[in-house]
């Protein structure tokens, strides 16, 4: 039977240096590429250890006025989930994503459904979840 995997997830930013600044040195990830064309830059960032990519990128690039705008649009409004992130130390990295300035929305918290996680905004309004692994 074949197995399928996640290999690349993306995430909408304003400011690929500000998405470093949160993603790279508040969460950890590790840079794994860094392209820029046209004015834009996608930024591929990982956990040391995981295939999976994350491309941080602009909402601009590569596509049409309307459709940046239609996509900034619901990024700024907060609609669109970015990702959710495991750590083994919930509390530390908690700490570390705070200290970095990121709007908290939400404390390490025991869950209804099993759950131990905490909630942020990064600096592009996407919303983050940090669960216990």
């Amino acid at each position: 039977m074949a197995t399928t995997t996640v290999s690349t997830m993306f995430i909408p930013v304003h400011d690929p240096d500000e998405a470093l600044a949160f993603y790279r040195d508040a969460l950890g990830l590790e840079v794994r590429n860094d392209v820029a064309s046209q004015g834009f830059r996608w930024v591929t960032v990982g956990a040391p250890g995981q295939q999976v990519d994350i491309v941080l990128f602009q909402p601009h690039g590569g596509r049409s006025q309307t459709e940046g705008d239609a996509l900034l649009t619901l990024v700024t409004q907060g609609s669109l989930q970015a990702a959710i992130f495991s750590s083994d130390d919930l509390d530390e990295t908690f700490e570390k994503v705070r200290a970095s300035g990121a709007e908290v929305l939400q404390e390490p918290a025991s869950q209804p459904w099993g759950a131990r996680d905490c909630a942020f905004r990064d600096p592009s309004d996407n919303l983050v979840r940090i669960a216990q692994s």
